[in-house]
């Protein structure tokens, strides 16, 4: 179950990072806090990056490396919240979430991404290490 969630979380990285430098990048654009000194676009476009780069090396990682990646991924989702929390505090809407509930409800996701990226980059209880 674990190699499912972690090539998941892998997949589904690369896909939304890749959908930051192409088709979602407006709606990303609503998620960038106002207080990032950089350029709106130049953050998506970095975190895109981010993304496909830690959503390859979820995937990708030999498996002593496996429990580094999956730190670093739980510290991007936790540095990128407050991108989700700007987007529910200024009500803007993108992917769909136009509506104060649907952008509260989004926020929960995060913890479950952390716990994804931990979780899924351990091994199993009795593996050695």
């Amino acid at each position: 179950m674990r190699t499912f969630v972690r090539v998941l979380l892998g997949l589904a990285l690369v896909f939304a990072g890749t959908s930051h430098l192409t088709f979602a990048r407006r709606d990303f654009r609503a998620q960038v806090p106002d207080f990032v000194p950089l350029d709106t676009d130049t953050t998506v476009l970095a975190s895109g990056v981010a993304e496909i780069g830690l959503g390859s090396a979820i995937l990708l990682a030999p498996r002593r490396r496996r429990k580094a990646v999956g730190s670093i991924a739980a510290l991007f989702f936790t540095v990128i919240f407050p991108g989700n929390l700007s987007q529910w505090v200024n009500r803007r809407s993108a992917f769909g979430l136009d509506t104060d509930e649907k952008r509260v409800a989004r926020l929960f996701g995060q913890p479950l991404l952390i716990w994804a990226a931990l979780w899924s980059t351990r091994g199993s209880a009795g593996a050695r290490r």
